[in-house]
């Protein structure tokens, strides 16, 4: 075997890998939502890159889900043989904006095939600053680009030592991902159960079905036009019960001073009447600056 076809099998292979262990977390959304979809009309609609129609089959076996997605939830990817980084976030405390920042992909489906949302939030005061979305599920296209939005939009100063939360998809521990949050001084933070990443989930259904679904985008430049709208008005007007009724972006510009005590696990996020000795001042832009 010549030394290059020797890369090509193994850039091939680690494709292969990567997507595989970002459907897994993606199925087991979609058979939520849609208990009885059969692994071949599933493959019709997520078109993966890397399998043809058997492979995926036999892939939907293998991770139990030949009938329904099983109700015990396990761990969401396969990670052996890949970087895994423990939960950091768990019962953290913290006090301010860009600290914390957690993220997921979830489908969209428009016209017989599935499209793919990546949102990232800052915990802190549930602001979206960074999304993406795309027809496949490679990092260069969900993951890689909503993180380089956050960049763009904050700046690289103020993520020093941040953590990033994920579900422990395949995008999150690619290598060109890695390199990124390296390279920011990121600290990597991967849930392994369901609930370690309530808050994205929580904020995937809000932006699939409170905007989207009523914006009713039709093609993947209206789905990414549409995002971009309902991140700006998800931001700037949608009070939030855990904000003291304020939006997102009110609650930025208020410094308030309040402790977040991350709660997971199925349990309610609190915010606690408690004054921290600092808080950073944000520099996070509106929105609709990068629309």
């Amino acid at each position: 075997m010549s030394k290059q076809n020797f890369h090509q099998r193994m850039n091939h292979w680690l494709d292969q890998k990567e997507e595989q262990a970002a459907l897994i977390p993606l199925i087991r959304e979609i058979r939520e939502d849609h208990p009885n979809m059969s692994a071949r009309v599933m493959y019709q609609k997520i078109r993966p890159q890397t399998m043809g129609r058997d492979k995926f089959e036999a892939f939907c076996f293998e991770h139990g889900f030949k009938v329904v997605c099983p109700k015990n939830y396990r761990k969401t990817t396969d990670s052996s043989g890949v970087e895994h980084f423990p939960n950091l976030i768990e019962g953290l405390e913290i006090t301010g904006v860009n600290q914390v920042f957690v993220s997921d992909i979830t489908y969209y489906e428009m016209n017989g095939r599935f499209y793919y949302l990546t949102l990232i939030m800052d915990v802190y005061n549930r602001e979206i600053v960074g999304h993406s979305a795309s027809d496949n599920l490679r990092t260069k296209s969900t993951s890689l680009p909503a993180l380089q939005m956050v960049v763009n939009t904050i700046g690289p100063d103020p993520l020093k030592g941040a953590i990033f939360h994920s579900d422990g998809g395949g995008q999150y521990y690619a290598q060109e991902f890695l390199k990124l949050t390296s390279r920011l001084e990121m600290r990597n933070s991967m849930a392994e159960e369901v609930f370690e990443n309530s808050h994205s989930e929580r904020l995937n259904g809000i932006i699939k079905n409170d905007y989207l679904i009523g914006y009713g985008p039709q093609t993947l430049p209206e789905l990414r036009r549409d995002l971009d709208r309902a991140a700006y008005h998800y931001n700037t007007g949608k009070p939030h019960g855990s904000l003291n009724g304020q939006t997102p972006a009110e609650y930025r510009r208020s410094n308030s001073g309040k402790i977040l005590k991350i709660k997971q696990k199925n349990k309610p996020v609190e915010i606690e009447n408690n004054s921290p000795s600092y808080f950073p001042t944000s520099t996070v832009h509106h929105q609709h600056q990068y629309v």
